[in-house]
């Protein structure tokens, strides 16, 4: 299996605050990797880590198996950088911009940036400082995608970009998975977490303390369960496993944890007309590790 992404022991520390601690992380070559967790959690610090911005108090981290701290132009010969947001040239043209963006990173795929300007509907004749944030975020998009780089790293990538935009980024992610590119992506969208990870690391006060796919992580959180009935529902929780029991009208909605038949065993008993269960999206899964106050926020429409 090839490695894009590793880390061992990877830690930083400011005075006494631990940002990150002994991070053991790898990313594989082709998949893309969601990087989540509250605010300050340590995800901007990893990304810093990882182009070589910063120095690590432990730890390496290796990009493709070059030291990232040792060998950074190496490094980022084989990286993209997409940042939430980013201070540009004002009197420069969208054009300008990319092509002076794509000179300092050394390649650049013409084609396809060109297809990136018509797709995500980029005015490259404008100013800069004419741009409004999602239009200047489509430059740091577009550069990155069309450099084709091994990997990509994004720091809240989709940030001032409307839905429609938005779907053309996924677009885009997906068309580098398939190209076998490498993305690395952080993001409070978890919609868009959802639907393009492979994979998801979750952090929480520096320390890494989930990593696997959506399907595996199901374990940390209940399983909804949702009945109607012509009478009143029964009553649930007493069951062991059983909470947040809801009744409105004749309609009964909790959520289990654990096995689920002792539940059903009570349902089925009181004839409910219908029965459904589904299992917790991601934003269920972060209510459940880090409760309301520490979720992370929804994408405004």
């Amino acid at each position: 299996m090839d490695i894009a992404v590793q880390t061992k022991k990877l830690g930083k520390k400011y005075g006494t605050f631990e940002a990150l601690s002994a991070l053991d992380l790898e990313i594989r070559k082709g998949e893309i990797l969601g990087y989540l967790g509250p605010n300050g959690a340590g995800k901007t610090t990893t990304i810093r880590l990882m182009l070589g911005l910063i120095k690590p108090t432990s730890g390496s981290v290796e990009i493709f198996g070059i030291d990232a701290q040792l060998n950074k132009v190496a490094a980022h010969k084989r990286l993209a950088y997409i940042p939430g947001e980013a201070a540009f040239w004002p009197s420069l043209t969208g054009a300008e911009t990319l092509h002076l963006l794509g000179k300092v990173h050394g390649q650049i795929d013409l084609k396809y940036q060109a297809e990136l300007i018509a797709r995500f509907q980029f005015d490259p004749a404008k100013k800069v400082r004419t741009y409004s944030k999602g239009n200047r975020q489509k430059i740091n998009i577009i550069a990155a995608l069309s450099t084709r780089a091994d990997l990509l790293v994004m720091d809240e990538p989709t940030s001032g970009l409307d839905p429609i935009m938005e779907q053309a980024f996924k677009q885009s992610v997906l068309e580098a998975k398939a190209n076998n590119q490498t993305v690395f992506l952080s993001s409070h969208v978890l919609e868009e977490v959802e639907a393009l990870c492979d994979r998801l690391a979750i952090l929480r006060a520096g320390k890494l303390v989930e990593l696997g796919t959506l399907a595996e992580m199901r374990h940390l959180s209940a399983v909804t369960v949702q009945a109607t009935f012509d009478t009143m529902p029964p009553k649930v929780d007493q069951i062991e496993g059983v909470s947040h029991a809801e009744v409105v009208g004749h309609q009964l909605t909790c959520q289990v944890r654990g096995p689920i038949e002792p539940l059903l065993r009570e349902l089925i008993a009181a004839h409910p007309k219908t029965l459904l269960s589904r299992e917790p999206s991601l934003e269920e899964l972060f209510l459940s590790l880090y409760g309301k106050d520490d979720s992370p926020k929804q994408k405004a429409v």
